[in-house]
């Protein structure tokens, strides 16, 4: 018996995507937000649908790998990957992403300052892809995640001269430890960016008193 070919093909496919309303392109500032893992669009954007307003729009891209919470039915969740063909997933993420704000963008007559926020999961792959994006970053707040580990350092670094970073963490998130915040720190230095560092008092949640004091100050 030979053995078998494993090949790859590509196809058009449909994704989701929410908005926190029908853009007028008059905005000034767009927010692209990324979910955590085994989260949706529709439910995550809510947390912001308190900061929109005429000149600020959100937009909440959802990934596009689906499985169930919990056994074989009931609630279901998005993530941007798994271990499984994890190169294809970034891939894929970074095609998406680019047209989805891409084509957003140029509908805009004077274009907008895009800032990029990211919860858990979506953090990586918010840095991962806006280190590629063909644009530029004002702002990024990383919530309950860092840096993409496999960041390209040089391309990063000059991607990221002049965007602000600000990085919220909950003092008993049960998905951080001591290593990964030394990891995360030795990322900041070998990028040369000064990250702002908040804390609150809870775990691998958006605390809503936080986020609310982070956009009336922005």
């Amino acid at each position: 018996m030979g053995n078998f070919l494993k090949k790859k093909i590509k196809v058009t496919y449909q994704a989701e995507y929410c908005l926190s309303h029908e853009p007028t392109f008059d905005e000034s500032e767009v927010w692209v937000v990324f979910h955590g893992y085994g989260q949706l669009a529709e439910f995550f954007i809510r947390k912001f649908m308190p900061f929109e307003s005429e000149d600020r729009l959100f937009v909440a891209p959802e990934a596009t790998n689906y499985s169930y919470l919990k056994d074989y039915k009931g609630r279901v969740g998005a993530n941007w990957m798994t271990s499984h063909e994890r190169e294809l997933a970034i891939e894929n993420n970074h095609r998406y992403l680019d047209q989805l704000v891409n084509e957003l963008l140029e509908k805009f007559e004077n274009p907008p300052a895009v800032n990029v926020f990211g919860f858990s999961q979506g953090v990586a792959t918010a840095t991962r892809w806006a280190s590629r994006w063909n644009g530029n970053v004002n702002k990024f707040i990383l919530w309950a995640g860092g840096f993409a580990r496999d960041l390209d350092l040089k391309v990063s670094n000059e991607k990221f001269e002049k965007t602000e970073f600000i990085s919220v963490l909950g003092d008993q998130d049960e998905f951080v430890n001591s290593e990964i915040l030394k990891k995360q720190g030795e990322l900041e230095k070998a990028l040369g960016k000064e990250v702002k560092k908040i804390s609150f008092k809870g775990g691998h949640i958006i605390d809503s008193e936080v986020l609310s004091q982070i956009f009336e100050n922005i």
